[in-house]
């Protein structure tokens, strides 16, 4: 019997391993994020499922040792002479409130905070389910990823008091 199950169980541990991320083969779309002084600081790749849109990000030179905002905002600009105030407020097509904590939340472009590391770098997969990639009303790709300053209390109108923009990227 024991010589059954360990192929058994062999057979079966492949089998996981080759179907556990079939979704993050292909990327639908990538960003590229750029500091306030418009220098290339990291990039995000965007992949499409049936749940909403996972959104792989590495990003540098971050101010370190804390928790920041990360969310999709509504324009596809990136102006680093206006603070990144061109990319507009959260992506919320759904007229929803702010944050994860409120009532009629979230924003569609509301996702939780990532931690910077004690080298200002950020590595994150995240999915975001209220939204597609390619769609009339809930879809992202031509808007931008803002991170900022401080930590999303995921309450605070209309932007959960995060602070300054201080990363954007363009969703292409």
């Amino acid at each position: 019997m024991r010589a059954i199950i360990v192929p058994l169980i062999a057979l079966f541990a492949g089998a996981v391993s080759l179907v556990a991320f079939p979704a993050f083969a292909e990327t639908d779309a990538s960003a590229t994020f750029k500091n306030t002084d418009s220098k290339e600081i990291g990039t995000a790749e965007l992949t499409a499922t049936d749940g909403g849109v996972v959104i792989k990000a590495e990003i540098d030179q971050l101010p370190p040792n804390h928790w920041v905002a990360f969310h999709i905002h509504e324009n596809g600009t990136c102006e680093a002479a206006s603070n990144f105030k061109s990319a507009g407020g959260h992506f919320n097509p759904t007229d929803k409130t702010h944050g994860f904590l409120s009532k009629n939340g979230p924003h569609a472009g509301d996702m939780p905070n990532q931690y910077v590391n004690e080298q200002g770098e950020l590595f994150t997969q995240v999915i975001n389910t209220n939204v597609k990639l390619d769609d009339d009303t809930i879809g992202i790709r031509g808007k931008a990823i803002v991170i900022h300053e401080g930590a999303d209390d995921y309450m605070s109108q209309p932007s959960g008091d995060a602070g300054s923009r201080i990363a954007c990227a363009i969703i292409k």
